[in-house]
């Protein structure tokens, strides 16, 4: 986890998400081959870093990095909307035996953030510094 440069920035903005398919089905290991695929392929279009990918039965937990002019909201509502999509036209007839109301993830999802220096280092970096 080493800061990445654009024209005018310099971050280290990680993101750990964790989401379920709808109803929390276990519909996941038949799929994870072509979701994997899916989801590398999608963060390789729109600049996002995937640091690690774990798909679960019933959960993925994606940890990615991105350039800050993305917000969390934003990766995830790309990802989610994106993978569905794709894993509805390529594997329909499985899905419809389980997601009976059409989607695909759950709405909600979580997301934490971890970069290479502790909240308390910041913090006392902060009251240790003179300000001008």
């Amino acid at each position: 986890m080493e800061e990445k440069r654009s024209n005018h920035t310099v971050y280290n903005a990680n993101y750990h998400f964790v989401w379920c398919p709808k109803y929390r089905h276990a519909i996941l290991e038949p799929i994870e081959d072509s979701l994997d695929e899916c989801f590398q392929k999608v963060c390789d279009e729109y600049g996002y870093d995937l640091q690690s990918l774990h798909i679960s039965p019933d959960h993925v937990h994606v940890f990615l990095s991105a350039h800050p002019k993305h917000a969390p909201s934003e990766i995830v509502r790309t990802i989610k909307s994106i993978t569905a999509r794709e894993m509805w036209e390529q594997h329909e007839p499985f899905l419809e035996q389980y997601l009976w109301g059409g989607g695909f993830w759950e709405q909600s999802y979580y997301v934490g953030t971890a970069g290479i220096v502790s909240s308390e280092t910041i913090e006392q970096y902060i009251e240790r510094t003179e300000h001008v």
